[in-house]
């Protein structure tokens, strides 16, 4: 699953690493290290452009772009935008198949930039977080989808639309499997344009992780001053000493300090 993850690159950044345009009109959320359901992050998508009047010119090429979204989808026939809350994962097993994630996967999927995301390995009663990141400092490329939400009470159409998305989940990869049995999808930089395309319908074979990818990831001991969502700083993604098992013995990781 994914339920935390940290964000702390600008929007410009993120346009020159994802070669996209920042149309997030100063709506991007400073460094964020304790991202959480609900919150508005920055994500990468790429549509066709619209003309004056709002309609798709599908003869045009497609425009990447970085977009401001809620955390949590929220289908575009839900009658409550609670509903969101309870969507934030996305499972690829079944994506296709859930009306709430089907046309979504099919139309309108993102990637949301990560430098990080953070997961914890239960040891008896006792949870102990990790962040897992890319030794490079390069962001990781969390499979996401989207959707619009219009406010069905908002009769008169004053409303601002509300964009959300649902971050996607495959089992763990790896050394993950030491923490977690789930993980986010994570997409490969070759396979950027591909997953991002609204002309693509069938994306079956990128809903797996690229393995090679994986195998590098750190998985760095944190605090569990993550676990308080209120918590936020660079302090949170800073490696911990090494814990030990509620019995005393080593831990299952034998990670080097910094």
């Amino acid at each position: 699953m994914c339920g935390r993850y940290a964000a702390k690159k600008n929007p410009a950044d993120l346009a020159q690493e994802f070669d996209a345009v920042d149309e997030t009109d100063g709506k991007a959320r400073e460094a964020d290290y304790n991202v959480a359901p609900t919150k508005n992050v920055v994500t990468v998508v790429q549509r066709h452009p619209r003309d004056d009047e709002g309609q798709v010119l599908e003869d045009e090429p497609t425009v990447r772009s970085l977009r401001v979204m809620r955390w949590g989808l929220v289908p575009f026939w839900a009658k409550d935008v609670a509903v969101g809350n309870r969507m934030i994962n996305t499972r690829a097993e079944t994506a296709a198949e859930k009306p709430a994630f089907k046309k979504s996967l099919a139309r309108r999927r993102c990637l949301v930039p990560a430098d990080g995301w953070y997961e914890w390995r239960r040891t008896g009663k006792h949870k102990e977080p990790f962040f897992m990141t890319r030794p490079d400092g390069r962001s990781l490329s969390l499979a996401g989808i989207w959707d619009t939400w219009r406010d069905p009470k908002d009769t008169e159409g004053t409303a601002a639309p509300v964009v959300t998305f649902s971050i996607i989940t495959t089992n763990a990869a790896g050394r993950l499997t030491e923490v977690h049995d789930r993980m986010p999808l994570v997409i490969d930089e070759r396979n950027w344009a591909d997953w991002l395309d609204p002309d693509r319908t069938e994306v079956e074979e990128l809903l797996a992780p690229p393995m090679e990818l994986m195998d590098t990831i750190e998985l760095r001991p944190v605090s569990d001053r993550v676990n308080n969502v209120r918590n936020n700083g660079p302090d949170l993604i800073e490696r911990v000493e090494q814990a030990t098992d509620l019995d005393g013995t080593e831990a299952l990781f034998d990670l080097p300090k910094s």
